[in-house]
């Protein structure tokens, strides 16, 4: 139990002795909440508890913080003061704190991975963008968030699968051959125009380059549709590997790779019929309709076209029936901002099908503008066409890239300043969060030449940059508990540069080389732990976290 489950225990413990001295009835304890105060003079964690609990005990906040003080156990309190119009602001002991200190040093490379919790098992998909062409920027910052918070989840005791959805089947691939075979047939001197609704990129010509560089022009002679058929699967399993090839060295890695082909036609045909059979399919100028406005949404949408072609959203109901039969009891979907008419068809659907739509949750994620001297960049230098992933990950690296997609709010615009992600300076967060945990690693290398040992003599760390650091690091398993419970990764990387912060406070107030030796060692001791605090914050962001730089 750490010292903000003690307290939590001591809040409980004094209501509950209120109630028993008569100051309080008896009434049902609100949920105890602590938090660190934002100023440090408002002491090491507050309560508003007494707010809380007006209602029940029919008092004013103030008098019930002074009963509740007049009751607490003072083990490890060093005092109380009631501030405002209740709340309750506790001061520890030094002896707490050197005890948190110990305890975390004591967990090793462990501490900041929680317990397993016993919860449903959890999967998060992400990306999931058509194997049609290369990743762009918009994707990056999907991959980045997506798989930090798998990470999250995982540090924070979760059960955690994550899946890429392999859109692989629909009319997108027919344009994706389609847009092929114009290109193969144009390097084969044919005057042929690339269809309205296929895809033009420079990929495209390379692809049909390779095809002819390695076949020549054998196809020429072959029936269209057996031509086309070829194209499609050499060029989507070309797409499909440039795609692995681009999320592995953004450092994404996946459990499941889902193809949406093995969803049709056996998946999507169950789907419909357990909707038709429980009422909610019915048939209108041929085609089959959902009813989702009984379940929310402005209007019923179609499943299967009159031709008996299915829908996107066909398939998308019966690949979320398949996740939660496969025993997800929470399923997390990360999709572009411009889905967000998309989620109340799919909730309608889930409802339909007798699952519980809160058990989908869909994150939105908006877009990315890319800066460079302060304008915004949209085309690429080396084709004309949108930024890839691969070149930016090229010009500013995976660390870098990463760390912006992922420390502002998924929900929020971001504008990804090219300058900034490479520079060397303190004004680069990634770079000043890389720069502590390598300039801990330099003091350890030092401390190795001269025999210099870490001690746990932390009680003569009393120097306040020192005590601030210590409260850093006790508060992060909990700053874990939190981003996991909001899905909220980037709250990783606020308390990654909150830590450095911290550490580069001390160090320039705290010689570590040259003092008293218990004392320096208790200082590199705390160092220490303070680089496997960055070091753990950064492998949730999927960052490195170097030894020299």
């Amino acid at each position: 139990m750490d010292m903000k489950e003690k307290l939590a225990a001591v809040i409980r413990a004094a209501a509950e002795q209120g109630i028993a001295d008569g100051v309080f009835p008896e009434a049902e304890l609100p949920a105890v909440e602590l938090e660190v105060p934002p100023k440090k003079e408002m002491g090491d964690f507050a309560t508003n508890f007494a707010m809380k609990s007006a209602k029940a005990f029919h008092k004013s906040p103030r008098q019930i913080a002074e009963a509740l003080s007049e009751r607490f156990a003072k083990d490890g309190i060093e005092r109380v003061e009631i501030a405002g119009p209740g709340f309750i602001n506790f001061y520890l002991t030094k002896d707490v704190i050197y005890d948190g200190l110990r305890a975390a040093v004591a967990a090793g490379e462990d501490y900041g991975n929680l317990p397993k919790k016993d919860a449903p098992r959890t999967q998060v998909e992400y990306v999931s963008a058509n194997p049609t062409g290369p990743l762009h920027v918009g994707h990056g910052r999907g991959a980045a968030v997506g798989s930090a918070l798998v990470n999250l989840l995982r540090a924070a005791g979760y059960d955690v699968e994550a899946e890429y959805y392999i859109n692989d089947a629909g009319n997108q691939i027919d344009h994706l051959a389609e847009s092929v075979n114009a290109r193969y047939l144009q390097l084969c001197g044919k005057n042929v125009e690339v269809p309205e609704d296929g895809y033009r990129g420079q990929d495209i010509i390379e692809t049909a380059r390779r095809i002819k560089e390695k076949d020549g022009e054998k196809y020429l002679g072959m029936p269209e549709a057996e031509r086309m058929a070829i194209f499609k699967e050499r060029a989507l399993t070309e797409k499909l590997a440039a795609l692995k090839e681009d999320l592995a060295a953004f450092n994404v890695k996946y459990d499941v790779w889902f193809s949406e082909r093995t969803l049709h036609p056996d998946k999507v045909n169950a789907a419909v019929e357990k909707l038709r059979a429980n009422g909610n399919i019915y048939e209108k100028d041929g085609a089959l309709w959902l009813r989702s406005t009984d379940y929310g949404d402005d209007k019923d949408r179609v499943v299967i076209r009159a031709g008996g072609e299915p829908t996107y959203l066909a398939a998308d109901i019966a690949y979320h029936k398949d996740k939660f039969e496969r025993g997800f009891g929470r399923v997390i979907n990360l999709w572009g901002a411009d889905h967000h008419g998309y989620i109340c068809r799919v909730k309608a659907a889930i409802k339909a099908l007798g699952g519980n739509p809160d058990n989908l949750t869909v994150m939105l994620l908006q877009m990315v503008s890319l800066l460079r001297g302060g304008e915004a960049v949209k085309m690429s230098k080396r084709t004309g066409e949108s930024v890839t992933l691969a070149e930016l990950i090229e010009e500013v690296g995976t660390d870098a890239a990463r760390y912006f997609f992922v420390m502002r709010s998924p929900d929020s615009q971001l504008d990804f300043d090219i300058d900034l992600a490479k520079s060397q300076s303190s004004e680069n967060p990634v770079y000043y969060v890389q720069y502590a945990h390598a300039r801990i690693r330099s003091i350890f290398r030092q401390a190795e030449e001269t025999g210099l040992k870490e001690s746990d003599a932390f009680e003569l760390l009393t120097d306040e940059s020192e005590l601030d650091l210590i409260k850093k690091i006790e508060e992060y398993p909990r700053e874990v508990e939190k981003a996991a419970a909001d899905l909220a990764p980037q709250r990783i990387a606020r308390v990654a540069h909150e830590m450095a912060s911290a550490f580069h406070s001390f160090y320039s107030r705290c010689r570590i080389m040259g003092v008293e030796p218990k004392l320096a060692g208790a200082r590199l001791a705390l160092a220490g732990k303070t680089a496997q605090v960055i070091r753990h914050a950064l492998s949730i962001l999927g960052v490195s976290a170097p030894e020299k730089m």
